[in-house]
Parts: C-alpha cells; sequence; structure tokens
C-alpha cells in the first residue's frame, strides 16, 4: 500500500519558507514518504542533485536512465508504493520513454522528474533541449512543464495524487533549470492538489449490482477472469472470498497469476495465448464470465469475434476507457474493485457448480496437466525442466521475467504464492525489463529472495545494470536461458513464415559467467539438469549474487500457441510436420 504522506520535515509544519525549486523538490519528495528513487544526473538536473546531498532519501544511481525507469518501476510493483525516477533534459529524458510506456500499459504508479533548459532557452533548440512533455503525452497519466518555483510543489502534490489514484500510471514533471535555482515560499499545505484527487467512479448504483446477482445466479458454468486490478486494489482475499462463495473458478492473465493461491482447487491458471488449452477451453465453454480488472487484451481474446460465444460477460473495471473497447459485455460495474467486491461478495449466490467443476477437471486430464507444460524435444536441456527446478528449490521466491519464451514458459511453470511475486512487462512486452525492476524489487522488499528470469537476448539489453546491483550490495540471482536465439522470434519465423529464419540467431553472445565476473557477481554454467540442479543450489547459498548461464535447447518451443488473431480453438500444441 502506498505509505501516507509524511510529517514535515526540514520545514516545519506551518511556516511559510522561502527554499530553492531544488529544495522543494526534495521537500515534497520526503513529504510524499518517499524513501528512494532512482536516477541519472546530467546538466540541467544538476541543481537538484545538489539539494539532494542535504535530503533523508537513498538515490540509486544506475547506469542507463531506462535501467533507472524500470528500478522504479519494479519498485513500485513490488512495495504497491510510489516509485521516483530523476533524470536530466535531452537524451536523459527520452531515455525514459520505454519505461514509462511499460508502466503506462501495466498500470504502474510512478513519477518521473526531468530536468528542462532555463525558461530563456526553450524553443531555441539549446544543448540537450527536448520537448519531452510532447513526446511523453500519450504514454503518461499526465505531464507538467514547470517554469517557475512556486510551482513546483504543487505540480508535484498533484503528479503524487494523479499517480496512484483509480487505475494508477506513470506522470512526469519537466522542471526548467532556472526554476529549480530561482527562490520561491514553500507552503506545503497550500500546494495541496485541488483536482484529480479522485478518478475513482461514484460507487456501483445498487440495482446494478442486483443485474449482475442475477446473472451469476442463473449461469450454470460461470468463470472469473482474474487481472491485474486484482493486486492494485488489493482485492485478493475478497477475490477468494468471492470464488468461493459461489464455487466459481479462477483463470488469470499473465499479470493476475500472482492474485489468486496456485494451489486452490477453484484455480484453473493461465489464459490466453500460451495459456494452459484447459483454462482457454473453458472460457470459450462458459455461459458467464466474471472480468475482474482485466481489459480484454489481444493476447487473451485471440478473435474478438469468435471470444466466449456462449458466454453473457460482466466486466469490473476502474477505467471506462476499457468498458466495451475490446469485447462488449453485458453488464459493466464501473469502480474500485476491492469496494465492488465488498458489497457484491455478501449478495452472492451459493451455485450448483459441481457438474462445471467435473467438466472442466475432464479437460485438464485430457491434456495430461501434471506433465503440462510439453516443449519439443531436441538437442540439450529442456528450459521448462530448469525451470521446474528453480521452483522446486525456491518456491515463494520474487520472480521478475523478462520478455520471450523464458517469460511464457516462467508463467506456465511457477507457482507465485502471493500477490507482487511476479513481476514482468505485460503489456508493452519489454525486453531488458527484468534485471533493473528486479533491483527496485529487491530494493522495496529486502528480506525477500529475489530471481531474474532472462533470455540470451533480453539480458544484454540492459546488462550494465550487473554494476548498479554491485553497487548498492544487493542478492539477486539471475538465471539465463540461453538458447542462443531470440526464441520468440525464431519459433514465429517457424510457425508463419515457413521456417525461413532471419536475424533471430545469436551467433555471438558473451561468455555469461565471465560478464557477471566481470561486475562483481559469481557466475556459472551449467549444461545438463544435474548441473542445473547444483548451480540454482550454490546460488542461493552464496551470499554474493549469483548468474546462472543455462544452456537449453535452441529449437525447444512454447505450447500452446494461439496464433495472432485466430480462435482459440485454433491453439497448436506441436511444431509444423
Amino acid at each position: 500500500m502506498e505509505r501516507p504522506p509524511q510529517p514535515p520535515t526540514s520545514a516545519s509544519a506551518s511556516a511559510k519558507v522561502e527554499l530553492s525549486g531544488a529544495k522543494i523538490i526534495w521537500e515534497c519528495l520526503e513529504r510524499e514518504g518517499v524513501d528512494v528513487v532512482f536516477g541519472y544526473p546530467g546538466g540541467t538536473i544538476l541543481p537538484t542533485y545538489d539539494a539532494m546531498v542535504d535530503a533523508n532519501v537513498r538515490h540509486v544511481l544506475a547506469r542507463h536512465e531506462q535501467g533507472a525507469t524500470h528500478m522504479a518501476d519494479g519498485y513500485s510493483r513490488a512495495s504497491g508504493r510510489t516509485g521516483v525516477v530523476i533524470a536530466t533534459s535531452g537524451p536523459g529524458a527520452t531515455n525514459l520513454v520505454t519505461g514509462l510506456a511499460t508502466a503506462m500499459m501495466d498500470s504502474v504508479p510512478l513519477v518521473a522528474i526531468t530536468g528542462q533548459v532555463s525558461g530563456p532557452l526553450l524553443g531555441t533548440d539549446a544543448f540537450q533541449e527536448v520537448d519531452v512533455t510532447g513526446v511523453t503525452i500519450p504514454i503518461t497519466k499526465h505531464n507538467y512543464l514547470v517554469r517557475d518555483p512556486r510551482d513546483i510543489a504543487p505540480a508535484l502534490r498533484e503528479a503524487f495524487a494523479l499517480a496512484r489514484s483509480g487505475r494508477p500510471g506513470p506522470v512526469l514533471v519537466d522542471i526548467t533549470k532556472d526554476a529549480q535555482t530561482r527562490t520561491a515560499l514553500f507552503d506545503w499545505e497550500a500546494a495541496a492538489p485541488r483536482r484529480h484527487l479522485r478518478h475513482v467512479p461514484p460507487p456501483v448504483p445498487e440495482e446494478l449490482l442486483a443485474r449482475a446477482v442475477a446473472m451469476i445466479q442463473s449461469s450454470r458454468r460461470p468463470l472469473i477472469l482474474a487481472g491485474h486490478g486484482i493486486t492494485l486494489s488489493g482485492a485478493n482475499r475478497a477475490l477468494v472470498e468471492f470464488a468461493e462463495r459461489a464455487g466459481i473458478p479462477v483463470a488469470a492473465t499473465l499479470l493476475g497469476l500472482d492474485a489468486f493461491p496456485p494451489g486452490h482447487p477453484l484455480f484453473l491458471g493461465f489464459m490466453g495465448m500460451h495459456g494452459s488449452p484447459w483454462t482457454n477451453l473453458a472460457i470459450q465453454e462458459a455461459d458467464l464470465l466474471i472480468a475482474l480488472g482485466m481489459r480484454f487484451d489481444d493476447r487473451v481474446t485471440g478473435d474478438p469475434a469468435t471470444f466466449a460465444p456462449h458466454a453473457r460477460k460482466i466486466h469490473v473495471e476502474i477505467d471506462a476507457t476499457e468498458v466495451g473497447k475490446n469485447i462488449p459485455v453485458d453488464l459493466a460495474l464501473l469502480g474500485d474493485l476491492k469496494a465492488v467486491l465488498d458489497r457484491l461478495v455478501p449478495r452472492t449466490p451459493v451455485l450448483e457448480t459441481g457438474p462445471w467443476l467435473e467438466t472442466l477437471d475432464g479437460m485438464k486430464a485430457l491434456f495430461d496437466s501434471p506433465q503440462w507444460p510439453r516443449v519439443r524435444k531436441g538437442e540439450g536441456m529442456s528450459p521448462v525442466d530448469v525451470l521446474r527446478e528453480l521452483q522446486t528449490q525456491a518456491p515463494g521466491s520474487v520472480m521478475v521475467s523478462d520478455v520471450g519464451q523464458h517469460q511464457m514458459w516462467e508463467a506456465q511453470v511457477m507457482r507465485h504464492q502471493r500477490p507482487r511475486t511476479l513481476i514482468t512487462s505485460g503489456g508493452l512486452g519489454t525486453m531488458g525489463f527484468a534485471l533493473p525492476a528486479a533491483i527496485g524489487a529487491k530494493i522495496a522488499c529486502p528480506d525477500a529472495e529475489v530471481w531474474v528470469v532472462a533470455g540470451d537476448g533480453g539480458i544484454q539489453m540492459n546488462s550494465q545494470e550487473l554494476m548498479t546491483l554491485t553497487q548498492e550490495g544487493l542478492k539477486i540471482d539471475i538465471a539465463v536461458l540461453n538458447n542462443f536465439n531470440l526464441g520468440m522470434v525464431r519459433q514465429w519465423q517457424t510457425h508463419f513464415y515457413q521456417d525461413r529464419r532471419s536475424a533471430s540467431t545469436l551467433t555471438i553472445s558473451p561468455d555469461f559467467p565471465m560478464l557477471a565476473r566481470a561486475y562483481g557477481l559469481r557466475g556459472a554454467l551449467a549444461r545438463t539438469p544435474e548441473e542445473a540442479a547444483e548451480a540454482i543450489r550454490e546460488a542461493r547459498a552464496s551470499a554474493t549474487s549469483t548468474l546462472i548461464e543455462f544452456q537449453v535447447d535452441p529449437e525447444a518451443s512454447v505450447y500452446p500457441l494461439i496464433p495472432p488473431g485466430a480462435r482459440i480453438q485454433d491453439m497448436i500444441h506441436e511444431p509444423p510436420s
């Protein structure tokens, strides 16, 4: 949960004191409860970095601004608090773009503070000037250009309120250099946000709740679709109560996999393009879908015209723009998910879903669920076996996965026992996300065991942050599944481009264990299941972070695979002959 704003620090509670804009920034951050920021200094943000010397806030010096943004993102996802990233103007600011878009797509509360050239230079193409507010309009909830030190505190207070209210997301505050160096009267109380205090709809009307109850009561094959909004709203316990009371099975999106206990008898597992086949078929057989905090994205629905053809649909969602955007629904309940469930659960009837659950058990048996997922058996170690070993040895860890085949295998194999223990880039699919995000997650949860799961392609996109990991003295272990390919690209070329492989083979990669040692980590190499098990044991026993290169089958593919835009029932279960 967001830590509430803190009591005043260096400036007294009620006093109105004259401060530089740079000092006002730190006063605001401390009063918002911020105790760590991630960033990279540069010319136009130097006044703020100078004032940081007197601030009571930890600064994590990343090696690249993109990495700093992902660190703030991972910190937020793991803690539920608002992440903060700081960068300079020009390339420093544009290097935040991928991280901001990642946070925007996955509804992560984040405040980015960027330096800007001084006011008189704006619009002159001055050194390192870029219109970052123009650049980031589509990938932030809101942004500000601040040219007057008197506007810094109101802008920052409103930025934090916006980032964490309603559907969370990133907000950028761009502050000119002269606004940081000039002084203004700092008045915390007067700077309180008066707009955008709540971005949530009014309470759901009773008649809509009654309609939802009637639809549930008349259902014989209901199914809950659980998304990221469950954890964002803190509705995990309410979801369990809802499912158990009515006896409704639960399917999860990628970001919803840690929203519901994985060992619960009502949990069906992962749905969508690489979801379990019985979960996807359950969607097609259901007569009622109750979508909770998810947005029916294309990776879930496949061909929207053929998605869940027999089901009426109830959508509980805080963001009205998501309702009906991809899939028409029969009933929308707009509001904070936990607030809606808290009112809906006591009204929910007990359903006789025994026959439906027996049908689902039959589907699981049909696909031999204990042995699922399968991969093509080729040369080398199976990546699924590596992840099964990791699941056996390190259950309950915070898993931070990158993007690609390994991300899907991680989602299929690992069991995320608690909320906020699966951190991954879902909507944007950002390669290079995992390592820096894991640094943020470890700082948020210092007592947790944290693992990175990445491929040989993604780990090289932000591998410079290995130095940040060592610099901060963190213990994070890294599993690199090296298949010598951009595996998902290679798999799509195999299935959809007649196996014409173009630019998908990584013929040359660094010596990963040696690279790890160069950055001050332990390095290990595993080529067999026995070596993999031993490497994981040694990594967990070591006080030093370890990067393990697991050399795995280059031809292994993720199944099932629903071709893009195809019907769910067109799932592919094996390679083309």
